[in-house]
């Protein structure tokens, strides 16, 4: 057996979770491609001690302290294939490596489906935005968009009052809410547009104006939206584990999928995509798995 354990993605819940093994004094293989979700994002927020930084900033600070413990050992590849066999893991790279542990962390993230609007994948994570506790305070108070439908839709727009009265619902195509709640909406001066979205203009990802199939358009300082996702790899067919009807991994309060011996954290199995809360998700796969392996040593 190669490692102790191997996590596969290297961003803050991979992360998180091998500097808690390496303390543990546990032998760590951390094997990520470089491509976080928030690569595109400007700045992290609502993150005690990393208010404002890159997200950059932030794992470049994580991997230095994490590289610190010598039986931690990252390397830089993609994960394609993972199979179990009768004492732990095997895990195949693209380069055609193999490396073997006891126990499978994964970590990878989530792959955001978006629409195809012209301009919308620029401004993902920019002025496109899908969580106002990461990205409200920034533009509070300003004319903003919320691009969805039904009681989703209806749901995020109570949420979003509280930071912006000017806001207007771009269901992009047929309403789907209910009469009570266009009322209540237009009760509170929120705007229903439900002309189709075909282009958001931007400026290097910032949205001046969003564009409709009427050509009519709106000024507009940010859109909140929330695509549809995709795990990275299918891990669950390859390790016979459960998929939530949202298609992030399964997991219990503990980190564990179904799939024994397997553990996921971050966004690849929440879609509560806070920094903080994803982080804490890593440290408590590691607490754990680490105490699963204590008990079929001891």
């Amino acid at each position: 057996m190669d490692f102790d354990v191997i996590i596969i993605g290297g961003s803050y819940a991979g992360l998180s979770a091998a500097l808690t093994l390496a303390r543990a004094t546990r032998s760590v293989l951390v094997i990520d491609s470089g491509k976080p979700c928030n690569r595109q994002t400007p700045h992290s927020h609502n993150f005690l001690t990393h208010d404002g930084d890159t997200p950059a900033e932030i794992a470049a600070e994580a991997k230095a302290e994490v590289l610190k413990y010598p039986t931690v050992k990252m390397i830089a590849g993609k994960a394609i294939k993972a199979s179990q066999k009768t004492s732990g893991f095997t895990v195949g790279l693209e380069s055609g490596e193999s490396f073997s542990a006891r126990k499978l962390l994964i970590a990878t993230g989530l792959k955001d489906v978006l629409p195809e609007i012209k301009g919308l994948a620029e401004c993902w994570a920019i002025s496109v935005i899908h969580c106002p506790y990461c990205h409200g305070y920034e533009v509070k108070g300003e004319a903003i968009g919320l691009m969805m439908n039904g009681d989703a839709a209806f749901d995020m727009a109570k949420n979003l009052y509280l930071w912006n009265k000017d806001l207007t619902l771009l269901t992009n195509g047929k309403s789907e809410l209910t009469a009570e709640q266009t009322e209540k909406l237009k009760a509170k001066s929120i705007r229903i547009i439900e002309a189709e979205i075909v282009e958001f203009e931007h400026n290097r990802g910032n949205i001046s104006e969003v564009v409709f199939a009427n050509g009519e358009k709106l000024a507009l300082k940010a859109v909140y939206a929330r695509p549809n996702v995709e795990q990275h790899i299918d891990f669950d067919a390859q390790l016979n584990f459960e998929l939530t009807d949202l298609k992030t991994i399964k997991v219990n309060e503990q980190q564990q999928t179904t799939a024994k011996g397997v553990y996921a954290a971050g966004d690849c199995a929440t879609m509560f995509r806070s920094l903080s809360y994803i982080t804490a998700a890593g440290t408590m796969a590691a607490v754990v798995l680490n105490k699963e392996m204590i008990s079929e040593d001891f």
